[in-house]
């Protein structure tokens, strides 16, 4: 039969293939187990260069993890320091990249020679390290002093001294957990420390690990505030001081966060400034505003609205573009709209700040510099600025009648204003 009969002449040609195929899948086999051996070298070699590459007696961070879990195992009393360098970036614009990668393995291997002996270090990422070491709190305390003297001298790099300080966080074992998660705590009073101004150590305190939590929660729910429609503007009036009459109105943010209530703009500001919220928060501000203005003047209001734009706004290429369209959608004159800066931020002597403040004058908008007295402004410098209002800080005002001083200031501020023909504005009568 012709299937039958078919059967013996295939079968060797079949046979042949499969023992082919079976031959190919072993070659395959070996070859995947040189590769995965040859790849496990090469990580263990790139390990090796990194570390070298860092400084001489750091580990990698998955050993010192392990020895967190050793010392946590063995029930010793350790603590975990995080450190961090200050200034860096400022470094890193004066001088390039390159410098500042040079001064973070020279400050790597100055930690490595200021160990206390059986201590363990790791280079973290970036400019960051933690050590682990055995012993007490005063050991920690103690060890944080002798690293931030040792890191704190100036690095000599390409010929010049460059310095940078440190911010060192502390966690303890048993006091505060154990293995990896002193490093967490240890980095969360970091981080305390940096938003206090850096320079300095201190312990982990429950605290700070809310405060960091509450924050980063804060930060998420701000990100949609704007389309959630949870910002509002409240309005406090500028009131002329012969006739009485209201004459402007000054736009506050205000956050009415879905649980928390009203949350002050000092709180989340900075914040928005800090995570690239800004921009839109400042965009919704000024349309808002300019609605407000648009329906008073339908009313037969003709009051002066007043923003404050913040410096990370005023480096914005968009902002005067954005704020003329604003103002032409709803028929606002620009010589009735004002735009607040303070003090600090209107004395940056920088090409972006005077681009900006030329914009501004060149848009017809009026620019009111906002709490001064606190900062170093000069005749000359206000000269330069196309300034029409100066807004005396609230704590001048405040001490008017007790202080002789704060009324010398403000007297002195309000002749500086005269002499440039400047409108003056009392904050917090």
């Amino acid at each position: 039969m012709p299937v039958v009969s078919a059967m013996p002449d295939l079968a060797l040609p079949l046979l042949a293939l499969l023992a082919v195929a079976c031959a190919g899948v072993v070659v395959l086999w070996r070859r995947s187990r040189r590769l995965a051996a040859s790849l496990d070298q090469a990580e263990s070699a790139l390990d090796d260069i990194a570390l070298r590459g860092v400084a001489p007696g750091l580990m990698p961070r998955e050993h010192f993890e392990r020895q967190l879990d050793a010392y946590s195992n063995d029930h010793v009393a350790f603590g975990v320091l995080c450190l961090d360098l200050d200034n860096l970036g400022f470094v890193n614009a004066a001088y390039g990249h390159g410098c500042g990668d040079a001064v973070i393995a020279s400050a790597a291997r100055r930690l490595a020679r200021a160990l206390p002996p059986h201590a363990a270090a790791t280079r973290l990422g970036g400019d960051e390290f933690a050590v682990a070491l055995c012993g007490t709190r005063d050991d920690a305390h103690r060890t944080a002093l002798a690293l931030r003297a040792a890191l704190g001298r100036p690095h000599l790099i390409d010929g010049h001294e460059l310095c940078v300080d440190v911010s060192i966080g502390i966690a303890l074992h048993p006091q505060h957990g154990a293995g990896a998660q002193l490093v967490q705590f240890a980095g969360a009073a970091r981080r305390a420390i940096k938003l206090a101004g850096g320079a300095a150590h201190a312990e982990f305190e429950a605290s700070m690990g809310v405060d960091l939590r509450e924050r980063a929660e804060r930060v998420a729910a701000l990100r949609g505030a704007v389309q959630r429609g949870e910002l509002t503007l409240v309005y406090q009036p500028k009131i002329d001081a012969r006739s009485l009459q209201i004459t402007a109105a000054e736009a506050l943010l205000r956050w009415n966060h879905g649980s928390r209530g009203v949350v002050a703009p000092a709180t989340f500001i900075p914040e928005a400034e800090r995570h690239g919220l800004i921009g839109a928060i400042g965009r919704w501000v000024i349309e808002e505003a300019c609605r407000q203005a648009g329906a008073w003047r339908e009313r037969g209001m003709r009051i002066r609205v007043a923003v404050n734009i913040s410096g990370a706004q005023l480096r914005q290429d968009d902002l005067v573009t954005h704020l003329e369209a604003c103002l032409r959608r709803h028929r606002i004159p620009p010589s009735r709209f004002t735009c607040e800066i303070t003090e600090s931020v209107a004395m940056e002597d920088t090409s972006v700040t005077r681009a900006a403040f030329e914009r501004l004058r060149q848009a017809g908008v009026h620019v009111s510099i906002d709490d001064f007295g606190t900062g170093f402004s000069s005749l000359a410098s206000l000269r330069r600025l196309p300034a029409a209002e100066l807004k005396i800080d609230r704590s001048f005002v405040t001490d008017l009648a007790s202080s002789e001083e704060a009324r010398s200031i403000v007297r002195s501020i309000v002749q500086m204003a005269r002499a440039l023909e400047i409108r003056v504005v009392a904050e917090g009568v």
